[in-house]
């Protein structure tokens, strides 16, 4: 197997060790864009291990560009959200469709780099405590601990989804129909007493500059904007981030926005709505879904 062939058999991996690092579909192709140049120079014979050489290259990119972004995420306009990821990788989907979704990944925004790193290389990719004390350059005994804290971290706050088959598509269908009806009645059957609208315009185009919460709130904002929306909106149902959701796409074809949907107990629960163009440069154009 050629050299570039052992890279490609690994890039699966390293997109996702990268994605759930950064939230970001163009920066984690960068970073695995740089470790296969980095790849290319490794003298032959150097590397005995190709997995765990590449995944300590990504996951040390990750961490440093996570530490120079903090900075720039809290200067962001609105919240902030993942760039969604409309395509769905290979794997598992029981494991999949939780750790990439929007819900998951904003929670990892509270944890440090190397609480990140750690806990995306231990409870996403099972990786071995060994393994993963080379990469991120700490005693085992110490990514030990730091996976336990970031453990709980996370187990405070872990978003929990309904695993029925076909149920989220089913409210988001009818959760569209109620919008473009002006249904208030029936879009407040939908949603929990607890959900929650996020939308995420990064200060480029309208968005709410803050959460919206409660099912009579939501739905007064969401009718409200409906009215605004360009002439000629498509919209298509798909799975974002492993999640139900849908794609709103302008006249020309090009997205306008990517949603999420979190269902709980039956209800529409949490919606995350990305509106901000320079998250949606990795979504095909609609002649191309």
């Amino acid at each position: 197997m050629s050299r570039d062939e052992v890279f490609e058999e690994h890039r699966p991996l390293l997109f996702s060790i990268a994605y759930r690092m950064l939230g970001s579909v163009m920066d984690a192709e960068d970073v695995v864009q740089e470790a296969f140049v980095r790849w290319r120079k490794v003298e032959d014979g150097e590397v005995r291990s190709p997995k765990s050489y590449l995944s300590s290259i990504v996951t040390r990119l990750c961490i440093d560009q996570l530490r120079s972004a903090r900075a720039r995420r809290e200067e962001y306009v609105g919240p902030w959200l993942p760039e969604p990821l409309a395509v769905e990788p290979a794997g598992d989907p029981a494991v999949l469709d939780e750790t990439l979704s929007m819900a998951f990944l904003v929670l990892l925004e509270s944890l440090s780099p190397v609480e990140r790193a750690v806990f995306v290389l231990r409870e996403v990719f099972d990786y071995d405590y060994a393994e993963i004390s080379r990469i991120v350059g700490r005693s085992e005994a110490n990514c030990r601990q730091i996976s336990r804290r970031a453990r709980e971290a996370v187990a405070a706050r872990r978003p929990r989804f309904d695993p029925v088959p076909g149920q989220g598509e089913r409210l988001v269908r009818r959760f569209v129909e109620a919008c473009m009806s002006g249904d208030m009645e029936g879009l407040l059957e939908l949603m929990s007493e607890e959900i929650t609208l996020w939308t995420d315009g990064g200060g480029r185009v309208r968005a709410a500059r803050n959460p919206i919460h409660g099912p009579d709130r939501v739905a007064r904002f969401l009718l409200g904007v409906i009215p605004e929306a360009p002439e000629g909106l498509e919209i298509r149902f798909a799975r974002v981030n492993g999640q139900p959701g849908l794609i709103t796409y302008h006249p020309d074809g090009s997205p306008q926005g990517a949603a999420t949907f979190d269902i709980s107990g039956g209800r529409i629960a949490a919606i995350r709505f990305v509106v901000n163009p320079e998250k949606l440069r990795s979504i095909p154009p609609l002649e191309e879904v």
